[in-house]
């Protein structure tokens, strides 16, 4: 508990640290709200606009949240299908790297014309945002459980089913969270896009109204959400990971207990 204390302090003494000489530098060189406004000037507003904003960020956590969702749960079988049939691997890969190649500013507009301005071109720009670093994540974890008990599962009749259940995906678990932290501000961000491209909700469309009436305040207490989202949405991806993998050993130093 004391090191993970320790651990917290460093980052948050360094954001503290950043934010008194933001503070003090806007104070001391009378820079103007429009220009660069302070941290007291942003939490001011953020508190005067409070309602709203939690409104345009609960739109926008339920977005990412829907997008995350379905993103993993295709990248999840994305992964076991390639695992299983190299063949698919092999035809699908050249054509899911390309997509992700391809800009979600340019994709976006391109959705829209094709599904209209509803929830569908977001759901779509989300998915192939979250689906692969899950995807490219897990493959590798699944690829990576150890060969001699792949063979002795194998020598006591263990099926194909039983080896993947048993040993493999397992094996591919700190993988798999790590994709998924990666997808927890992939997210975040793609969802913002989607807002920005079409919606009449949202954090992002929060911006664009701020941006074109250049209120950078409202443009900064935006990025703060978003920023505050995007953390949440990494904390809570690591809190699962640390209640899924037990096996790991504890910050203590110890070899091989379990972080009960």
């Amino acid at each position: 508990m004391a090191g993970n204390v320790r651990r917290a302090f460093v980052p948050g003494g360094t954001l503290l640290a950043l934010l008194l000489i933001w503070q003090a530098s806007c104070m001391a060189f009378d820079v103007k709200p429009y220009v660069l406004p302070s941290p007291w000037t942003i939490a001011s507003y953020m508190g005067e606009n409070a309602s709203r904003l939690w409104d345009q960020m609960w739109f926008t956590l339920r977005l990412a949240l829907k997008g995350m969702g379905l993103g993993v749960a295709i990248g999840i079988l994305a992964a076991l299908l390639f695992h299983l049939i190299p063949g698919v691997r092999a035809a699908l890969s050249p054509i899911i790297i390309i997509t992700q190649n391809i800009p979600t500013i340019a994709l976006g507009p391109l959705l829209i014309v094709w599904f209209g301005f509803g929830l569908m071109p977001k759901l779509i720009l989300l998915v192939l945002v979250c689906f692969f670093p899950v995807a490219w994540s897990m493959l590798a974890g699944l690829g990576q459980a150890a060969p001699h008990l792949r063979e002795y599962l194998s020598m006591i009749g263990a099926s194909r089913w039983e080896i993947l259940r048993r040993l493999e995906l397992p094996a591919s678990l700190p993988s798999f969270f790590t994709g998924l932290k990666l997808t927890a501000t992939y997210g975040v961000t793609a969802a913002i896009v989607a807002e920005w491209l079409g919606s009449s909700e949202g954090i992002g469309h929060y911006i664009v109204l701020k941006s074109k009436g250049y209120d950078t305040v409202g443009v900064f207490s935006a990025i703060v959400c978003i920023v505050a989202l995007a953390l949440a949405f990494y904390g809570a991806a690591a809190l699962l990971e640390r209640l899924v993998i037990r096996w790991r050993p504890s910050a203590s130093g110890g070899k091989g207990g379990r972080s009960e």
